[in-house]
């Protein structure tokens, strides 16, 4: 399994973070015909003339390409990979909350227990409205199958306001995602008419323990203000995993966060959306990148501000997942002969004229 960051649709591995930290050797190789050709694979031999023949033929047809090819260095430099053993993560920390606010005053504010489940803030809703905005522009709101948050009330408040519907109208069909004022939001209630599923998840949520702001309430009470989120994976109703005087350590949430993502692998869905936390988020992608270079690590890995969306690449290197495939076409509909005219040349090699 690796993750790797993109701008949709850039993947990249050892080799490329190799080509990207270490510069070219401008110096040709006296048995090479030229230098950085993608066409050239092999050292140029006189002994062989139906060889030197191929690669006079190969350095006319590389004299055609643009300088911006003919000087790209010919080793790979990223990775090819099945689409279906591959998932699109749109990760996003929630909103500003209150407790932000506080701590970023007073750091001992972490521990009030007025912190308790923390909401947004009036900026953190306007951060919200921001963030739907550009998802919508950019047209990722209609490419998203499911939505996964942490069961934390500003989580949910930043999952629905930025993925969810419009404002529920009594007398519609269906529940709303989020109910009028839900955590004293000051909102209107939102629809979940557009049928995006939304799942709460424990394992994304934040370190816990000692901090209030992180301890969750009871999945009852959850349930009368978001009732169209599926909240059916969390087993208990009280919050049994939250401790008042032990703070979860940061390997131990990099741990809980592998599982998830491993987790994510199993999912049917291609394109995901996960509404989690700072620290989740630092500590479970600190886990991945090691192997790249420190520009794409730090793209990966840096913390994320609220309301922040990233967007990686995951791959399946376990099998773990169903592989689903929706673009692949089979081919040969009707069938037909399509032997290639390259394995036709090495079946006779001595034929003549090209294919």
């Amino acid at each position: 399994m690796r993750l790797l960051t993109t701008p949709f649709g850039s993947f990249c591995d050892t080799n490329a973070a190799k080509s990207i930290a270490a510069p070219r050797n401008n110096k040709s190789s006296k048995n090479s015909i030229y230098r950085y050709q993608a066409c050239v694979s092999a050292p140029y031999s006189s002994s062989n003339p139906a060889r030197a023949a191929t690669f006079s033929r190969n350095a006319r047809f590389c004299s055609y390409f643009p300088t911006v090819f003919s000087d790209m260095d010919g080793s790979p430099s990223s990775s090819l990979l099945p689409l279906q053993r591959c998932k699109i993560l749109h990760l996003v920390r929630h909103a500003q909350g209150i407790h932000n606010v506080e701590g970023e005053k007073n750091h001992n504010a972490y521990l009030s227990p007025e912190l308790f489940d923390a909401h947004l803030t009036p900026l953190g809703w306007d951060q919200v409205d921001n963030l739907r905005r550009h998802v919508i522009a950019c047209g990722l709101s209609k490419k998203i199958d499911l939505v996964i948050t942490s069961p934390l009330l500003r989580t949910m408040q930043t999952a629905v306001g930025v993925f969810g519907g419009e404002a529920f109208v009594d007398g519609v069909k269906g529940k709303p995602l989020m109910v009028e004022n839900a955590g004293n939001s000051g909102r209107r209630a939102i629809s979940s008419l557009d049928g995006l599923p939304f799942i709460a998840v424990e394992a994304c949520r934040e370190h816990l323990g000692v901090h209030p702001c992180d301890r969750r309430r009871t999945i009852r009470e959850y349930q009368t203000l978001f009732p169209a989120v599926d909240f059916s994976l969390i087993e208990s109703n009280e919050d049994t995993l939250w401790e008042p005087n032990v703070r979860e350590p940061n390997e131990e949430v990099a741990i809980r966060g592998m599982k998830f993502i491993n987790w994510l692998l199993t999912r049917r869905e291609t394109e995901i959306a996960v509404i989690t936390h700072s620290g989740f988020l630092f500590h479970t992608l600190n886990k991945f990148g090691k192997d790249f270079h420190p520009l794409i690590k730090d793209e990966i890995c840096k913390h994320f501000g609220n309301c922040e969306l990233r967007s990686m690449v995951i791959v399946d290197k376990s099998l773990l997942g169903f592989g689903t495939d929706r673009t692949n076409f089979p081919g040969r509909i009707p069938r037909g002969l399509d032997l290639p005219s390259d394995i036709a040349h090495d079946k006779h090699p001595n034929a003549t004229g090209d294919h």
